[in-house]
């Protein structure tokens, strides 16, 4: 279903949204002062050409590891994004979801939407993985959390 889901959206116009944000990512790039907005474009270029069976996760959840995008750094940088750029991208991702779900056979575009209005709010400090792996990577954090509970008590 992934498979069949992932072609008709790249089909209906997810190639358009990836270019795009490829786009976006190189200038950003080119510029060096917005490197991490780039990352951030490409991130949602992944999400963009197919999001049917991919998550964003962030990147400390799948590493338990710290960078500069998880920081407070990233922090500032998620605000500055979200000023700029990321309420204006996740109000079209929003009204496209709205459009997609009038019908039910695009109800699941509104789905994939929706989770790109998420990540379009504030991408600084995320990555896309297949859900089975973000599912993994939040049991294997949660049986971490719990040994350490057990310890405390």
């Amino acid at each position: 279903m992934r498979l069949i889901g992932n072609l008709l959206w790249f089909l209906l116009g997810g190639i358009f949204l990836g270019i795009g944000w490829w786009i976006a990512g190189f200038v950003a790039f080119i510029s060096i002062v917005g490197i991490p907005w780039a990352r951030a474009c490409f991130v949602l270029a992944d999400m963009s050409f197919f999001p049917f069976g991919n998550e964003a996760i962030d990147r400390y959840e799948l590493t338990l590891r710290r960078d500069i995008g998880t920081s407070s750094l990233g922090l500032l940088g998620n605000v500055f994004w979200f000023i700029v750029a990321g309420w204006w991208l996740a109000l079209g991702h929003l009204c496209c979801a709205l459009f997609w779900c009038l019908t039910i056979i695009g109800i699941p575009f509104g789905i994939q939407h929706l989770k790109l209005a998420a990540i379009s709010i504030a991408p600084i400090g995320k990555t896309v993985v297949s859900r089975e792996i973000a599912s993994a990577a939040r049991e294997a954090n949660a049986r971490v959390a719990l040994v350490n509970l057990r310890r405390a008590v």
